[in-house]
């Protein structure tokens, strides 16, 4: 865990639509962009060796959404074709205050951390989770989404593992993601969940093809 006194001010910035990430969440990057491969190296440069994750808030990828998540590069491997195989480790979302201009190829923000302390914290309980009819729920959107995944481990994690990990998984929409990272509490991350489980339920249409590992 990096200490709320050790995180920086400026944040390299990693746009990717539809990309989540959520504290103490792992997401898995394939990085072979030539500005991105200057990021990663310039990161593990530093003590916190840490990547803004941030979604554009537009197609142009001009204008970026205000909050992102910051995550810890815990491993990498390093392929024979000069690509990076990375895991990000979610430590806390942020806001951009401004985008900081410089000599890098990559984009960089100066960032506040004030009000996203609980991210720092112990896992979050969702105390009024109902697990058995947020399963049965979840097992229709994915018959719907034609995703399929390990239901005994679904059943033995913890609510924030669980609830996370599909909200980082789940193939929504980039809007949807952001309103998943936004949510102040893992209360709140839930029902938005099930509203967008029920949504595309409601509307026939789950999601794409793919499969929840």
């Amino acid at each position: 865990m990096i200490p709320r006194n050790a995180l920086p001010d400026v944040l390299p910035i990693f746009p990717l639509p539809g990309a989540l990430l959520l504290p103490r969440g792992r997401l898995p990057l394939n990085i072979f962009e030539p500005r991105y491969l200057a990021m990663f190296d310039d990161a593990l440069k530093t003590d916190a060796r840490l990547i803004g994750m941030i979604q554009p808030a537009v197609a142009s990828g001009e204008r970026l959404h205000a909050i992102g998540c910051a995550g810890r590069i815990t491993s990498f491997t390093e392929t024979d074709d000069n690509r990076y195989m990375v895991q990000l480790t979610g430590v806390s979302r942020f806001r951009v205050t401004q985008e900081v201009d410089g000599f890098q190829p990559y984009r960089r923000a100066e960032v506040s951390w004030d009000g996203f302390e609980r991210d720092l914290g112990r896992s979050e309980k969702d105390e009024g989770f109902q697990r058995e009819p947020f399963l049965d729920l979840l097992a229709r959107y994915f018959d719907t989404a034609d995703l399929r995944s390990d239901w005994d481990s679904l059943k033995e994690a913890e609510d924030e593992l669980l609830i996370n990990s599909l909200s980082m998984l789940c193939p929504f929409e980039p809007e949807d993601k952001q309103a998943l990272l936004e949510a102040p509490s893992l209360t709140t991350r839930r029902e938005t969940l099930v509203t967008l489980m029920e949504f595309a339920l409601a509307s026939g249409r789950g999601g794409s093809e793919g499969g929840l590992q």
